[in-house]
């Protein structure tokens, strides 16, 4: 008897500890000499221990090593409008700062977003003027990158009216289309592997990240007939303004960063935006107007890719979100380990 009941305690044993391995946590060891956590390991949130679900809609497991109190900390793989280095609806920015401001813009004009000397992020925007109004209504509707000598951009492709079972999103990369395969957690990466492209859902939403440069989480979305009432924007029948809801995350930003969202990363950044305004308006429409959506060409564009290896770096600068999903290291600075 005592034997048997030594024998099911020790198959329960091998029941559980399975079970056991697989919830364990992944832990970070901030391996850049930069970060502020460096040579520190920092585990994941029971709540969220892995970097990557198959289920879009839960969080995942973040970790900023270049934050003070090195801590992880669980979040949605999407845009958040309301967080720093956002930029939605008509358009609202939230600077680096973490003030928001409105930049307008013009429809069927292209802006430079962020520009420092390794990489340029530009916008088109889209809108329309309806009778009586003194300017555009706008939105971002596709941004362009330049970066390591390659382009890449992401659009929203017009339509009339919106369905979700369709997927809005075109790309391009180095002047030639680009596929990125329907399904959540869909990935392509770049000959060169520093720019990976994930689909978070099956449509219409990604992470695009730029190695050891930048992460963009990007929604596409469509002015809806709820907002066009509340903003009497007047949105004529046959388009719906598909446009992008993008969050940014920098890191490697030199102190002379610039462009309508990059000056804020400045480390003696004035805001313009006037405190206690509802929508505080910021122009400046001629210093950072681009004359196509993969040029540098602005009057306050810095890029230039030969002299990207000389960047001086700034304290201000954000870290990526851990990402273990290419193997032991992601090439971020940090080491995963199970």
């Amino acid at each position: 008897m005592e034997i048997l009941r030594s024998s099911s305690i020790f198959i329960i044993l091998l029941v559980f500890v399975p079970a056991l391995i697989q919830t364990k946590a992944d832990s970070v060891y901030c391996s850049n000499p930069r970060s502020r956590c460096y040579g520190k390991y920092i585990e994941c949130p029971y709540e969220c221990p892995s970097t990557s679900y198959g289920n879009y809609k839960a969080k995942v497991c973040h970790v900023n090593c270049d934050s003070p109190v090195c801590k992880s900390y669980c979040k949605h793989r999407k845009p958040d409008c309301n967080g720093p280095g956002s930029a939605c609806y008509d358009p609202r920015f939230i600077g680096g700062d973490g003030i928001v401001f409105y930049f307008h813009g013009k429809s069927n004009e292209h802006f430079s977003l962020v520009s420092d000397t390794n990489l340029q992020i530009n916008g088109r925007f889209i809108g329309h003027r309806p009778a009586g109004r003194t300017r555009d209504f706008t939105w971002i509707q596709a941004l362009g990158i330049l970066f390591n000598s390659h382009s890449f951009s992401l659009e929203a492709i017009k339509a009339a009216t919106w369905n979700d079972e369709v997927d809005h999103l075109k790309f391009s990369y180095s002047g030639e289309d680009l596929i990125v395969p329907e399904g959540a957690l869909s990935s392509w990466y770049s000959p060169e592997k520093d720019v990976k492209v994930e689909r978070v859902a099956n449509k219409n939403s990604v992470i695009v990240t730029l190695k050891d440069s930048a992460e963009i989480m990007v929604n596409v979305v469509p002015v809806t007939k709820e907002d066009d009432k509340i903003h009497n924007y007047k949105v004529p029948s046959d388009d719906c303004f598909a446009h992008l809801e993008v969050q940014f995350r920098f890191f490697a930003l030199s102190p002379k960063v610039d462009g309508v969202l990059g000056r804020t990363y400045q480390p003696d950044f004035q805001n313009p935006a006037k405190p206690g305004v509802a929508m505080p308006v910021v122009g400046g429409e001629d210093k950072y107007k681009t004359t196509q959506l993969l040029s540098a060409n602005c009057l306050t564009c810095l890029y230039s890719p030969e002299n990207s290896s000389n960047q001086e770096m700034t304290s201000v600068t954000e870290y990526l979100p851990l990402d273990c999903t290419s193997g032991a290291s992601a090439g971020y600075g940090i080491v995963c380990k199970k």
